[in-house]
């Protein structure tokens, strides 16, 4: 058996030195540690970073949370506020309403009183003669025309002044309903906002959240709207109130000063008849006297008429006698004292027949003086009669102020009711 030589083949690759060897294990290990090193460095870094956003977003979720929370504690005390104005404003449009009303009533119930001064005042310019004057029962009744007719422009300017004011509130009503209405949206979507999380259906990537939305305010001018709503509201009340205060202080005052008036005017009526009485009751008793002093003239006329007639017929007969005796022949013929005494007595009987006449002209006259002032009593005490009926009707007809045309049914409405007769088809209150 031959003795051969093993045959060693060796890679065709190049072969490192045991210190190549040594130093590429070195380097190994040198790498693995800096990459060890490295990555616990990451992981370090990376758990506090985790650490620091948890506790970040959980510090800022709780402060936005505390924020939502606020501003819904917020809208709420601005909410219950403005609820409270509304009720106020509510209750103030209730109350101006009621005093609008009973002004209305009081502007109604004045229709009676310048119907019956009016009344009056066209009755008493009926009066007749003399008596058609401007005494105080016509000063009083047109002074109550003027307080009627002042009373009514106003009442007619309160009611005016009322309803403006009643549009105003309207319209504060309004925009307080409108803003409670917008706080009770964002109240309800805030507090919504404070229950979303991570575990809620909706939640989800949204395009540009963080944009200003159209038509927003900063938190200061939603404040100062706040505030000036608030303070218009107050304003606003304040203004409604003095107007219910001027409407009831008007009503009240109007109501006195027509009763006053009516009063005095009564009062002047009153007074105004009894003169008108008295006058009448003297011209009465002047007439009866003058009737008297007629009857006793005319008495007296035809007594003188008859003693005329007797001194004429008595002129007759000295007259005769005295032609008689002119028929008497020669010596006879004298002017004797029976001549004498004849003719004195014609003398006298012509000088009587002539008073006589003059007498009964004068007392004719006087007669007829009497009778024609007679005849102007008489038309005088017929107007007076006239005018102390149309007194007395005026002061009956002013009884309407008391108690109402129909049975006091003092305003308008209520007279249209009756005279329609539809009182049982209107709905009770």
């Amino acid at each position: 058996m031959s003795n051969k030589a093993a045959v060693t083949f060796e890679k065709p690759l190049q072969h490192l030195s045991l210190a190549d060897w040594h130093s590429r294990l070195t380097q190994l290990k040198n790498v693995a540690y800096t990459q060890r090193s490295d990555a616990f460095e990451l992981r370090h870094s990376a758990r506090n970073l985790r650490n620091e956003t948890r506790i970040q977003t959980h510090w800022d979720t709780y402060h936005n949370n505390d924020r939502l929370s606020d501003r819904v504690a917020e809208l709420d005390r601005w909410r219950e506020k403005m609820r409270i104005m509304l009720q106020r404003v509510v209750d103030e449009i209730q109350a101006l309403k009621e005093e609008k009303s009973n002004t209305e009533r009081d502007l109604d119930g004045h229709i009676t009183p310048l119907t019956v001064v009016t009344e009056c005042i066209g009755m008493r310019d009926c009066r007749l003669g003399s008596e058609l004057t401007y005494d105080d029962g016509d000063t009083e009744l047109k002074n109550e025309l003027c307080i009627v007719e002042n009373n009514q422009r106003l009442l007619r300017d309160q009611n005016q002044a009322a309803w403006e004011q009643l549009n105003r509130l309207q319209e504060v009503k309004f925009k307080l309903e409108l803003d409670l209405t917008d706080k009770d949206e964002a109240q309800s979507i805030d507090s919504h906002q404070l229950q979303v999380d991570q575990h809620c259906g909706d939640v989800s990537f949204k395009t540009d959240p963080t944009r200003v939305p159209r038509d927003s305010c900063t938190y200061g001018n939603w404040l100062e709207y706040c505030e000036e709503l608030v303070a218009l509201t107050e304003t606003t009340l304040s203004d409604s109130f003095s107007i219910r205060e001027s409407l009831f202080a008007t009503r009240e005052k109007a109501r006195n000063i027509l009763r006053a008036q009516q009063d005095r005017t009564a009062h002047t009526l009153r007074k105004r008849i009894f003169e008108t009485q008295r006058a009448r009751n003297e011209l009465e008793y002047q007439f009866g006297k003058m009737k008297e002093e007629m009857a006793k003239c005319l008495r007296e006329i035809e007594t003188l008429e008859r003693a005329h007639d007797q001194k004429t017929e008595a002129l007759k007969v000295v007259e005769t006698r005295l032609e008689n005796r002119a028929q008497r022949s020669g010596m006879e013929l004298c002017i004797d004292e029976s001549y004498h005494g004849l003719c004195d007595e014609v003398q006298k009987l012509r000088d009587t027949i002539k008073t006589l006449r003059a007498k009964i002209d004068a007392t004719k006259t006087t007669y007829n003086s009497l009778r024609d002032h007679a005849n102007k009593i008489d038309q005088d005490l017929q107007n007076k009669q006239h005018s102390l009926m149309t007194d007395i009707r005026a002061l009956d007809l002013r009884g309407r102020l008391k108690t109402g045309e129909f049975g006091g049914l003092a305003t308008q409405t209520d007279r249209n009711i009756h005279l329609s007769r539809v009182e049982d088809e209107i709905p009770k209150a």
